[in-house]
């Protein structure tokens, strides 16, 4: 067909879209009626002809001219009308193809669903949506980048060329979207960017549900998963009267196959996993950060792609059985969620449209000094509510029973871990980064509105004020706060020699002073044992066997104390390596019965199974009148004990002795006569003691002690922590 001439404003158009920095596509591309002609225009590089087709009959319309060699088509033809509908035949000199084009397509966008409203979270517009109109499939794509100069998708299915699908622009909200017909889940996508400033660049989907492996950067198309509703266990579990028992595991190292090569899908961690801990008695599971994320060393803290659970273990619907499964055992599941920072990877978010559009823009306020990553930026409306519908995401389409927000302190604080005139003062002039309080008040309030009963917990290492207090009374809204005085304390104690003990007795004390200040999480997690701190069982001073009842006391001392309860896996298994997120746990040291590694694990399945089963170590754990000093000043010794009331009054007695030697006839006072039930004593062969319990009962005797006009005697082995439960008597 002979090529005719084109006006010289459209000629300068055909150039910026072969160049690809034309803005606005479909007011050029595609049908457009003026009068009672209608006018065709194609943009298809390095095709030799295109047709259009009647839709319905697949009846040739028009022939287009080609008036551009590069690949642009024009044509026109009389009494079409408005709604009629047509595919594109198009010769690309050795093949022919017809296709759909994605320019007769109006938006699918209005202003009230651009960015979301209270009633739609944004993941439910943004990113890539499979959609169906009328009869054609097709993926629905929308894209928040309001400073580029062109947005364009790009994948093999147009050979990554970024001249060929620009997008329709909103400057009301920023927004780019395109319908593409025939693109269908499992598809691999980006964008192609025409920054602000004019650089090309190739950026990943920030709502992508899905994302490719790294080093493959591609976000992926898959469908948006259906809500999630909880039962009443599930509700009833993350309750204040509940018992707490948290395993924190990193999916990538618990186990492994292929000679410990190979990762565990989210079907296989299903089938072993979630029996484990179901038989060792936890009652929720604590996942190390899933979101997709480049680098394995960072264990997901750094996540690339917040919306895209890692295809490290499987797809998403693979997660999404795993924690029904995990549901089903009657197992809660925490997601460790990662709002405060992301890395500056050129294909996430770092300086997404030419600009600073999710981060901070002066580094003094948007780079994380500590792990050279960036800072959000909580003042801006778009990125708070691409995080806050994160957390909806999580708990409302996967089924998560709550999160656990990791470096709160690095969000709330202005000045964290920087030097004077490293860091900007707020509005007010100090050190608070109100933006960033104001955005947890506000994601723990909705996340509450939408799944009241979700576990919102804060990795929170200062005394920052209010923590756990809902947002109408001046607090950020968390259900628990990771008690990290508690944990930094009592370990540091541990590693003492016992003979330096009796002059560091208050930091086994201390925490009691503030233990009902917040609802607080006991943890010894996984930052407890990598970069050099050495294991668990390392930390405990002595020699290798007084190293293990060090630390089998300490486990029944953290399951007496008040608090709900976390543990990071391996500690329950007393491993001596620190942990490795290269390789897995090892699970040799417990192909022996008789080792003192499996004793722990016996110890921690047993104090799982006393702590669900004695309501006087939850049922009251927020209040202090759950808790009674008896022994708190025995320095001497480094002897404490104390009592744990149940709501009922129910009492449990709990003695903790952390020297090496034997304290025989050690009296002890007692509210309460009658006889004395030991329920627990970790120094028992059974956990990889010495001790053989000779009496599983203790009277009371009517001899003053410890302020009380009844007391018991008893030998408290070395190392040891022992529960008591009292059976009253009528003849005392």
């Amino acid at each position: 067909m002979k090529e005719t001439k084109v006006s010289s404003t459209q000629a300068l158009i055909v150039d910026q879209l072969f160049a690809g920095n034309y803005r606005d596509p479909f007011s050029f591309l595609g049908m457009h009626q003026q009068g009672r002609k209608t006018y065709f225009r194609v943009l298809l590089p390095n095709a030799q002809q295109v047709t259009v087709l009647d839709r319905l009959t697949a009846a040739p319309v028009i022939q287009l001219s080609r008036v551009d060699p590069r690949g642009f088509f024009v044509g026109n033809a009389a009494d079409l009308d408005a709604n009629f509908t047509y595919i594109l035949q198009v010769d690309w000199g050795d093949s022919q193809q017809i296709i759909e084009d994605p320019y007769r397509f109006g938006t699918l966008l209005h202003d009230s669903n651009t960015q979301g409203s209270p009633q739609t979270c944004s993941f439910e517009v943004l990113g890539a949506h499979i959609k169906q109109l009328d009869d054609i499939l097709g993926t629905h794509f929308c894209v928040w980048a309001p400073n580029a100069q062109r947005v364009s998708v790009v994948g093999e299915f147009n050979f990554w060329d970024g001249r060929r699908y620009p997008m329709r622009y909103h400057p009301e909200s920023g927004i780019w979207e395109i319908f593409l017909p025939a693109i269908h889940a499992g598809t691999h996508y980006q964008y192609e960017i025409l920054d602000a400033k004019g650089q090309l660049q190739l950026k990943s989907d920030p709502y992508a549900f899905r994302s490719q492996l790294r080093p493959d950067t591609t976000s992926i198309i898959s469908p948006l998963p259906k809500k999630s509703i909880p039962t009443p266990q599930q509700i009833q579990a993350n309750q204040r009267n509940a018992p707490i028992s948290i395993y924190e595991v990193h999916l990538g190292s618990w186990r492994r196959s292929h000679n410990g090569t190979t990762w565990l899908s989210y079907s296989e961690l299903a089938d072993t996993l979630l029996p484990y801990v179901k038989e060792m008695g936890f009652t929720h599971l604590e996942i190390l950060p899933i979101s997709e994320h480049p680098f394995d060393g960072s264990w997901g803290y750094q996540p690339l792609g917040i919306y895209s659970p890692t295809s490290r273990f499987g797809s998403p619907q693979d997660l999404i059985d795993f924690i029904d499964k995990a549901h089903k055992l009657g197992i809660n599941v925490i997601l460790d969620w990662v709002p405060g920072h992301f890395p500056s990877d050129s294909s996430g978010l770092a300086n997404f449209d030419g600009t600073p559009l999710y981060e901070y823009a002066d580094p003094k306020e948007g780079k994380h000094r500590d792990w050279n990553t960036l800072i959000y930026d909580y003042r801006s409306r778009e990125v708070r509510q691409f995080l806050s519908d994160n957390a909806i995401y999580w708990v409302d389409r996967f089924g998560f029973d709550g999160l656990r927000v990791d470096a709160v302190a690095s969000m709330i604080y202005r000045d964290y871990s920087r030097p004077d005139g490293e860091w900007i003062a707020n509005e007010y002039g100090g050190n608070i980064n109100l933006e960033a309080v104001s955005f947890l008040q506000e994601t723990n309030e909705r996340l509450h509105k939408i799944q009241p009963n979700s576990l919102m917990a804060a990795e929170e290492s200062t005394d920052f004020s209010g923590v756990t207090l809902p947002p109408s009374l001046g607090g950020l809204g968390f259900n628990y706060k990771w008690n990290m005085g508690w944990m930094h304390d009592t370990l540091s104690y541990l590693q003492l020699d016992p003979l330096a003990r009796k002059y560091h007795h208050n930091k086994m004390t201390f925490s009691v002073m503030y233990a009902w200040a917040e609802n607080y999480i006991l943890p010894l997690s996984h930052d407890e044992v990598v970069h050099g701190k050495g294991s668990l069982l390392r930390k405990m001073s002595g020699t290798p066997e007084q190293k293990f009842a060090t630390l089998r006391a300490y486990y029944g001392f953290m399951w007496a104390h008040p608090g709900k309860k976390l543990l990071f896996m391996g500690g329950e298994i007393a491993q001596w390596r620190e942990w490795d997120h290269d390789s897995e746990l090892d699970w040799h040291l417990i192909d022996i019965p008789t080792s003192p590694h499996s004793g722990v694990q016996r110890l921690v399945k047993v104090l799982n199974l006393i702590y669900r089963n004695t309501p006087a170590l939850y049922d009251n754990d927020h209040h202090e009148k759950s808790f009674e000093w008896v022994i708190v000043d025995d320095d001497d010794n480094a002897v404490f004990a104390f009592i744990r009331y149940a709501e009922n009054g129910d009492p449990l007695l709990v003695i903790s002795h952390f020297t090496p030697v034997t304290r025989p006839h050690y009296r002890i006072g007692v509210k309460q006569a009658g006889r004395y039930q030991i329920l627990l004593n970790t120094s028992e062969q059974l956990y990889g003691g010495k001790e053989t319990q000779s009496t599983s009962h203790i009277m009371t005797q009517p001899i003053k002690a410890h302020g009380y006009d009844h007391s018991i005697e008893l030998t408290l082995p070395p190392l040891s922590t022992l529960y008591l439960s009292l059976r009253p008597t009528t003849n005392q």
